[in-house]
């Protein structure tokens, strides 16, 4: 499999009301592994997660890794990251994971951003208030590729005030959307599908998406994962933040693979999965 999920596009793409079904599991039932799929954590279709609990999970001890696709923020699917979470349930069993599922911008007319930094925060927040019934701690780390690791860090940078995120993984995420706006024509039409607004109308909404401008000596630690001639997310995209993050004092590892673009070999995917343990077991204690 070439691609690591649905690619971080640079064309325009188009693409039940239903109650709160996550349900709550006694610490009683802890020793067993459980898993929910489709819990929403919101009223809209797309507002859906899949968790998975290990058995001999406590309160104390067993920390949850939450995923999220990528896709442009326009297309994508959690399943698309269902390989992961198989993966790193291999090297890391006794992680909870969440996989989650978020709203999509559809072609600079609903969802527009910042609705899928939103979801991400309203699906962590509610899977953390119920952390007790699942057993788990609400330490976190949060992983996410393309666009969905642009998700990862901006939640772990500037929407986790209470510092629950103690590691973030980074595969080849947009760290810095006006630098992105900045790189020509297909660039800007998808920032303004997912925006609906150029950055000269808006810079706000630029500035404030940009993980970049929200790093500080407080941010977690940051593996990020780059292909050395992606054209989709440029390299540039990981050592500018990679610089600010050694700016401020944030324990950060990048790795560059050269001859990868916007999504790995196999080879170089199990890599990427095998570097992540180790960067966790020295970071998140």
């Amino acid at each position: 499999m070439r691609q690591l999920l649905v690619i971080f596009s640079l064309v325009l793409l188009f693409a039940s009301c239903k109650k709160d079904t996550l349900i709550p599991t006694p610490v009683a039932d802890s020793a067993k592994p459980v898993s929910y799929t489709d819990s929403s954590y919101g009223s809209e279709g797309l507002q859906k997660m899949d968790i998975y609990l290990p058995g001999g999970r406590t309160v104390t001890t067993t920390k949850t890794i939450v995923v999220i696709h990528g896709g442009s923020w326009m297309t994508g699917d959690k399943a698309d990251m269902t390989f992961v979470v198989d993966s790193m349930k291999k090297r890391g069993p006794n992680f909870a994971f969440i996989n989650l599922n978020y709203r999509l911008a559809i072609n600079a007319s609903s969802n527009l951003f910042p609705t899928q930094e939103q979801d991400v925060k309203a699906a962590i927040e509610l899977y953390l208030s119920k952390s007790a019934q699942y057993a788990v701690s609400k330490d976190l780390i949060v992983l996410g590729a393309s666009a969905g690791a642009h998700l990862a860090l901006l939640h772990s940078y500037k929407n986790d005030p209470d510092k629950h995120v103690k590691a973030v993984v980074d595969f080849f995420g947009p760290t810095d959307l006006v630098a992105i706006w900045n790189q020509g024509f297909l660039q800007e039409l998808t920032l303004t599908a997912v925006t609906g607004k150029s950055y000269t109308d808006n810079p706000a909404i630029y500035t404030q998406s940009s993980p970049i401008n929200f790093v500080s000596a407080a941010t977690p630690p940051t593996i990020v994962l780059q292909g050395g001639i992606d054209d989709v997310v440029l390299p540039e995209q990981s050592t500018m933040l990679i610089d600010k993050l050694n700016a401020m004092g944030v324990s950060n590892q990048l790795v560059i693979y050269p001859t990868e673009g916007h999504g790995f070999s196999d080879v170089d995917n199990t890599d990427a999965l095998n570097k992540i343990m180790p960067f966790l077991s020295t970071y998140v204690k």
